[in-house]
């Protein structure tokens, strides 16, 4: 079950962080990969990575901002052109600016609107249409468990709002392409590390923080991302859509 073999999947913010760490689960599987992210030269270096790694797998890198439409519809381009489809596409990419409610300025709110909403709503579009061709397909978003829920210790509310919109997104978009054969659902993942969140993971306030409020009291470790993304890419979910799944230690249930 769950082999991804010959199947195409694109994955965007795949220089670092989750991005690339469920890419490297999609090439496990026997995905070909197209990995989008502004960062050309990491691109360059994950693809040697992978290919290195699973040498069967074949690996296209394909600079690109999400936050463009002219970008996004030229990396759709790029990709189409060198597989002929795309089965998987996993929307990943994105950042914020972090302050409250009262405080935030128009500029701030705007950049996070646009990298984490905006963002997945244009690739959607451009991707949606190459998997519409052919019938079928996997749309996978990004999400966070802040998309369900507020929170007491961080002042991020451009994050809460981008990435609640997401997971409303999500089940818009799978209820109308439930009769094109494309799934869409969305991962709502709890305390990660990555290159965004390091800095206020490893401080002694937040980890006491989460050891109080997260039931298995300690973050996500790498990997534990993996298989969510796995299942919801696979012909075997292929009666699963609208669904949103938090992968975050229990963050969420309580």
């Amino acid at each position: 079950m769950f082999d991804l073999s010959g199947k195409v999947a694109v994955v965007t913010g795949a220089s670092s962080g989750l991005g690339k760490q469920m890419a490297k689960a999609f090439a496990r599987q026997g995905a070909n990969l197209a990995i989008l992210a502004r960062r050309f030269e990491r691109l360059e270096e994950f693809a040697a990575e992978i290919t290195k790694e699973f040498p069967k797998v074949k690996v296209l890198p394909v600079k690109c901002d999400v936050t463009s439409t002219e970008s996004i519809n030229d990396a759709a381009a790029k990709v189409e052109k060198e597989f002929g489809r795309v089965d998987i596409l996993l929307n990943c990419a994105g950042s914020s600016k972090d302050k409250g409610v009262l405080e935030m300025a128009d500029d701030e709110w705007d950049f996070t609107i646009a990298t984490d909403e905006t963002s997945v709503f244009k690739m959607t579009r451009a991707f949606g249409n190459i998997m519409k061709k052919a019938g079928k397909g996997r749309i996978i978003n990004i999400a966070s468990m802040y998309g369900l829920v507020g929170n007491t210790e961080i002042p991020t509310i451009a994050y809460h709002a981008s990435k609640g919109a997401v997971v409303n997104f999500t089940r818009a978009v799978a209820a109308e392409l439930a009769t094109s054969g494309i799934t869409c659902n969305a991962i709502c993942p709890g305390y990660f590390y990555t290159e965004l969140t390091t800095a206020v993971l490893d401080t002694p306030r937040f980890q006491e923080f989460a050891k109080q409020t997260v039931p298995m009291e300690r973050y996500g470790q790498p990997g534990e991302l993996d298989a969510a993304a796995v299942f919801l890419a696979s012909d075997e979910a292929s009666y699963v859509t609208g669904v949103i799944l938090p992968v975050d230690g229990g963050y969420t249930c309580v």
